[in-house]
């Protein structure tokens, strides 16, 4: 009896370990305390890094938390976004991610170097990019939260996949509800999401049509004349594709709720960010955020979590990269 008790937990094991590895992307069971003891100290150790990166440069901040959600919403939160082509093909070849800062992807090569040093082979570099993205916001006086971990590398990274998968500088409230809704985030979560662009910077030809339209004769109505004038100054019409300005104008470096206030007073740097105030669905959650800052706060908090379960991966359809950068051979 004892013997074919043992044989039976055996094969409930594997069984288990088959399903587990079945299961199909987005099911992982992420957890804070995934690594408590594999890996003990890796959110100190990422956030010793991105502290040093932060020091050399603010951009990290931006930058991080944007390719957070450049990698999340192609394939989900699986570092593809990382993945370094020779021919110009993967996601961040893609022309919206031609864009991306490359201190973020610094900064996430750098973490995984020294966890590498501590637990080689055990960390993937998608739970590296969560973790780094948090601390980016709670190093610019942003709130803080637990980060859950768990997640995989994914095993492509297709230049050709990035189409019509990211928010545009263009696109109104219904078309940015439907593409966020694909990944069940509600308004609400939009719009707090969107609060990101409270940091960072855009370069002038994201939305220089908003400034010279009709042939350079008439500006869009919904801009602040006087900070339309101002990002005129800055951004002439024969401006350089280097040339950016901040997305707040108001504290660039503080991750707070100015953007919301911004966005009352017609200082929504993008026709997508405008249009969240002047869409009646979302205009009562930038109005509450503008208010309170600690509700916006609480919602992006909230967010951030419900978008790192983005299209996780597990079991056969990932692996942990030993380079960032690259696939394991």
């Amino acid at each position: 009896m004892g013997r074919r008790r043992r044989c039976g937990n055996s094969l409930a094991v594997v069984a288990l370990a088959l399903v587990a590895a079945m299961l199909p992307s987005g099911e992982a069971k992420l957890s804070p305390d995934y690594y408590r003891s594999t890996c003990p100290d890796v959110e100190a150790t990422v956030r010793a890094v991105v502290a040093k990166k932060v020091k050399e440069t603010f951009v990290t901040v931006p930058a991080t938390l944007r390719l957070f959600f450049h990698d999340c919403f192609v394939e989900g939160c699986d570092a593809s976004v990382v993945i370094a082509s020779r021919d110009n093909d993967a996601e961040k070849d893609a022309p919206d991610n031609v864009s991306l800062a490359g201190d973020g992807f610094d900064t996430v090569v750098r973490a995984k170097a020294e966890v590498e040093k501590e637990c080689p082979s055990v960390v993937s570099c998608a739970d590296i990019l969560a973790i780094a993205a948090r601390d980016v916001v709670a190093m610019s006086s942003g709130p803080h939260w637990d980060v859950e971990l768990g997640r995989l590398d994914g095993l492509v990274s297709k230049a050709g996949s990035v189409a019509g998968r990211l928010p545009g500088p263009d696109m109104r409230v219904a078309d940015l509800a439907a593409l966020f809704a694909r990944h069940n985030f509600t308004t609400l979560d939009m719009v707090a999401l969107s609060g990101a662009h409270t940091v960072g910077f855009a370069h002038c030809t994201r939305f220089t049509g908003r400034l010279y339209r009709d042939g350079a004769r008439t500006v869009d109505p919904s801009y602040d004349p006087a900070y339309a004038r101002q990002l005129m100054e800055a951004c002439p019409p024969d401006v350089g594709a280097t040339i950016a300005v901040d997305m707040d104008p108001v504290t660039p470096t503080a991750f707070d709720n100015a953007y919301y206030g911004n966005l009352a007073r017609g200082m929504g740097l993008f026709t997508s960010d405008q249009a969240l105030y002047s869409d009646g669905a979302s205009r009562p959650a930038v109005r509450d955020f503008a208010e309170n800052q600690t509700r916006f706060f609480e919602a992006f908090k909230d967010a951030m979590v419900k978008l790192g379960r983005v299209g996780v991966k597990t079991g056969r359809h990932g692996e942990i990269r030993r380079d960032c950068t690259a696939f394991n051979k």
